[in-house]
């Protein structure tokens, strides 16, 4: 049912911009260059409700190829809630990811809703909270993915998520003022992450790793990256004891939690070798 001056299109570029800056606004801390690289992974999957001219309300449904989506930016600003907006967004976005399965992070007080409308809870994630370090810590065999063949570090990333992602993986790596780093043994891949600047501090996501050492070298690594002091970020699914031991190791505290959901079925994803997962937004 349409409601009067009420309209959904989808968003343009600078669109995501303001996307940005209300999940900002709900305390979500996304990255200071994250809107390039959202946009750039599927222009059709941002969506903007517009309420007698104005900006009401967001939603991304990102598709990854035929089978996989991701809901993210479910958003309409606090003075507009209660009228519809949000479920007449929601159902744009369902509707452009028909016939996928589709993911999303969501916070646990929506959980129930999200259940109403299909989805299955898979995990929860815990957002660690810590600090920069400020150095150079780079172990043996840590290189900047930038010496790594990107063929290498997309076949890599595609046992991490349910379908190729490689349009966002090229560009995510490349962020301004961002850092990529792998870890290399004989010559071959067996993990990988990524720090990037938010609103507020830095995150290192994705953190993914063949084993906890792997993992704990590349975490060292990209907080010596991060200014001494400077607040860091790492989600890490709940599921991954070494990962949640990782975070204790290094004198994180969990600040926030989401819980993992899809309409479908559990991909089946590797989490005891995902020690941070790469946004709440694109997944």
């Amino acid at each position: 049912m349409s409601i009067e001056g009420y309209a959904v299109r989808n968003m343009t570029r600078h669109e995501v911009d303001l996307a940005i800056s209300w999940a900002n606004s709900e305390g979500w801390n996304p990255g200071i260059h994250d809107a390039e690289t959202f946009f750039k992974t599927d222009p059709e999957g941002f969506f903007v409700g517009m309420f007698e001219g104005k900006p009401v309300a967001s939603i991304s449904a990102v598709a990854y190829g035929d089978s996989f989506g991701f809901l993210g930016f479910y958003i309409v600003q606090p003075q507009f809630r209660g009228r519809g907006f949000g479920a007449e967004i929601w159902d744009a976005g369902m509707k452009y990811l028909k016939g996928r399965n589709i993911g999303l992070d969501g916070v646990l007080e929506q959980q129930k809703l999200y259940e109403r409308k299909g989805f299955r809870p898979c995990y929860r994630s815990v957002r660690h909270q810590g600090v920069g370090i400020g150095q150079d810590r780079m172990a043996e065999g840590i290189k900047y993915l930038s010496e790594v063949p990107m063929d290498d570090l997309l076949a890599y990333d595609d046992q991490y998520f349910p379908a190729p992602r490689h349009v966002f993986t090229k560009s995510w790596i490349r962020q301004p003022g961002g850092v990529a780093i792998g870890a290399l043994s004989k010559g071959e891949l067996i993990g990988y992450g990524v720090l990037r600047e938010c609103h507020q501090g830095y995150k290192i996501g994705p953190l993914f790793a063949n084993d906890k050492k792997v993992a704990d070298d590349l975490f060292c690594a990209l907080c010596g990256h991060a200014p001494q002091g400077a607040p860091v970020f790492l989600d890490t699914p709940e599921p991954n004891s070494a990962a949640l031991d990782l975070a204790k190791r290094h004198h994180m505290h969990p600040v926030f939690e989401t819980v993992r959901m899809y309409s479908n079925e559990d991909p089946g994803l590797p989490v005891d070798r995902i020690y941070g997962i790469t946004s709440f937004e694109l997944g």
